[in-house]
C-alpha cells in the first residue's frame, strides 16, 4: 500500500473550515479558528494542526501559510489536503 497517496475521509475539511471563516470577513482571530474547528468536529489530527496556530489575527493568506506549514511538517498535506 502506498501511504504517500492515502487520503483521509477528512480530506478537504480544513479547506471548508477556512472558506467558512472568511465569509464576509478579511481577518479572523486564532480563537475564531479554534472554536470553529471544534464546532465543525474536525478530525483529531486537524484539531492538532489548528492548535499549533500562534495567537493573533490572521488574514486568509497568513492563516493558510501557517496551516500549510504545520501540515507539511507533519507530512499530512497529501492525507488531509492543503488550504488556499
Amino acid at each position: 500500500m502506498d501511504f504517500a497517496s492515502f487520503q483521509s475521509e477528512a480530506f478537504g475539511d480544513l479547506q471548508r473550515l477556512v472558506d467558512a471563516l472568511y465569509l464576509g470577513r478579511n481577518e479572523v482571530d486564532r480563537l475564531d479558528v479554534v472554536v470553529q474547528a471544534e464546532l465543525q468536529d474536525l478530525d483529531r489530527d486537524l484539531i492538532e494542526i489548528v492548535d499549533l496556530l500562534p495567537p493573533g489575527r490572521y488574514s486568509r493568506q497568513r492563516l493558510c501559510d501557517q496551516l500549510n506549514s504545520a501540515l507539511a511538517a507533519h507530512g499530512w498535506g497529501g492525507t488531509y489536503g492543503t488550504v488556499e
